[in-house]
């Protein structure tokens, strides 16, 4: 599952990266991925949104339906 969460994350990465940002896979335990926000996603008001909304829903949609997403 941990191949899946990165190929996934590969994908939405270039639409931070176009924002000034990025996104980084760090680990994953049971069905919580841990990534860190990076360039402009780092502080930004809307990180969570964007954690919660965007890369939260796309693993659990392509990779598991019990999926949490937590920055660090």
């Amino acid at each position: 599952m941990e191949e899946k969460v990165k190929e996934i994350l590969s994908k939405i990465r270039p639409q931070l990266q176009a924002d000034g940002g990025d996104i980084e896979f760090v680990s994953m335990q049971d069905s919580e991925v841990k990534v860190r926000l990076k360039g402009a996603c780092h502080g930004c008001p809307g990180a969570q949104m964007t954690l919660k909304m965007g890369v939260e829903r796309a693993l659990k949609q392509h990779v598991d339906e019990s999926i949490t997403v937590v920055s660090v």
